[in-house]
């Protein structure tokens, strides 16, 4: 007892070394936004910033490892508590729940085409990028999933024939990745944030495209593997600390789920994780001078000289975000098989990186909360104005300016998510390898990984910002 109280004093200490020796530069870190307002230049040199920001993911790494009492981890991440399960409660809410998400689709539909086209005075624009853009991700993670009890294309199919074919197995969550991507894409390349008009436009395509696969392969089927957004809450949802199993709400530590074997099945799960992390990457990269300036230099090359400005600009973004994404999920996918060389394990590489997958949530959710908390603070009573008068809304309605303090908060989103992330990892790797020594090994690609993504997002928030070009 006395060598493990010694051993927690020494990490707690070691903690508050770390945390202390990286604030400054994890504050940087709450930039990586679509805003377009200039970053401030940096204090200390470029590369030690970078060198600290990784070293962050290899400190806590190496903490971690110390903690190899299997007995801990288990009990740690077995602890749970029941609530009392109140199933007509629970129905009627669903039911309550649907039927108002339903009604608002359809009013934001009808505000787009017939309300005020100012961005910051839209319902349409202030509820589908405050409200379902940043605030129910947010309520997903640190609460728990509201989607199923609100998804209204769900609901709308409950009053549609459904499941003329049987979802094939092989097309697994393919289909959501695709999806995901597209709305990433098509939110930088058409102006879906600032006229109300082509947002709603985007609605009416998109519903039109999730009813008709539930109605075509069955709304459980479509909305479990298919549809962008019910995977997405789905899987931000596995961070919460309430969960329902078997038709009750269950309490346990946030992360805890991320160690399980079932929240990743496949390669298309993989590749939807890494979805959420690049996208903050892109629309970071985009937003900074040399991310304008490498579109600018395909635009102003001899191709551009050949198409039209806009087309070869849209192609510019487009091969860009392509590529990124393809780099960032085949340096994952090579961590699992650099794992495996690594450890010599019986388990393949592609197991492992299943398996180290849901870590990775908790980053994603750190940094999607320090990029879209201030923007639902700022924007709430500008929502609030709006919904009070969707038609007729203030001109010049009112935004709000986070206090100083407030860049502290997101320093802590930061952190804990990276921290969650290696913490799950570490617990992931011991449930799924007997030894010690190879549960500690098979970390290490995964953490180069971590640090190589970390690094690359803090360059980009050492650059400059700038508005993308020829978005306009």
């Amino acid at each position: 007892m006395r060598s493990y109280s010694l051993r927690v004093g020494t990490q707690a200490l070691v903690w508050t070394v770390v945390l202390a020796a990286l604030i400054d530069v994890v504050a940087a870190s709450n930039g990586m936004t679509l805003s377009k307002q200039p970053r401030e230049t940096l204090a200390i040199p470029r590369w030690l910033y970078l060198a600290t920001g990784g070293a962050t993911i290899g400190a806590s790494a190496l903490l971690a490892s110390f903690v190899t009492d299997r007995a801990f981890i288990y009990a740690l991440h077995s602890w749970s508590v029941r609530l009392p399960g109140v199933p007509t409660i629970r129905r009627w809410a669903a039911r309550f729940g649907r039927l108002l998400a339903l009604t608002t689709l359809g009013f934001i539909v009808y505000v787009g085409y017939t309300g005020p086209q100012l961005p910051a005075a839209s319902l349409t624009v202030l509820v589908t990028f405050v409200g379902v853009r940043g605030g129910l991700p947010v309520i997903a993670y640190l609460i728990g999933n509201p989607w199923s009890a609100i998804n209204p294309w769900r609901a709308l199919t409950t009053f549609l024939p459904i499941r003329f074919i049987e979802y094939p197995d092989s097309f697994a969550r393919w289909p959501a990745v695709v999806g995901v991507l597209a709305l990433v894409w098509a939110e930088v390349i058409f102006p879906v944030s600032t006229v109300p008009r082509v947002l709603a436009t985007a609605i009416l395509g998109y519903s039109l495209y999730t009813v008709t696969g539930a109605i075509v392969f069955g709304s459980d089927a479509w909305f479990e593997h298919a549809d962008p957004l019910a995977v997405l809450f789905r899987f931000y949802g596995a961070v919460a600390p309430i969960q329902v199993r078997d038709g009750s709400f269950e309490v346990s530590l946030p992360g805890n789920d991320l160690a399980d074997s079932d929240i990743v099945t496949d390669e298309s799960d993989v590749a939807f994780i890494i979805a959420l992390v690049w996208e903050l990457t892109y629309s970071g990269f985009i937003t900074t001078t040399a991310g304008a300036q490498t579109i600018t230099t395909v635009v102003e090359s001899p191709l551009g000289e050949v198409l039209p400005t806009v087309p070869v600009a849209v192609l510019a973004y487009t091969i860009l975000f392509v590529t990124g994404y393809v780099v960032f999920l085949a340096a994952y996918w090579y961590a699992g098989t650099a794992a495996r060389r690594l450890t010599n394990t019986y388990v393949t590489g592609r197991s492992i990186a299943i398996r180290f997958a849901p870590p990775l949530l908790a980053i994603a959710a750190g940094y999607h909360l320090a990029h879209y908390a201030g923007l639902v603070v700022s924007l709430s009573p500008a929502l609030t104005m709006a919904a009070v008068s969707p038609l007729t809304p203030p001109a010049n309605p009112l935004v709000l300016a986070p206090p100083g303090w407030f860049t502290g908060l997101s320093i802590g989103f930061v952190l804990v998510g990276h921290l969650l992330a290696i913490w799950e990892a570490h617990a992931s790797a011991y449930d799924l390898f007997p030894s010690r020594l190879v549960a500690i090994r098979s970390q290490y690609p995964f953490i180069l990984v971590m640090i190589g993504y970390t690094i690359i997002s803090l360059w980009i928030l050492s650059l400059p910002g700038a508005t993308p070009p020829y978005l306009g």
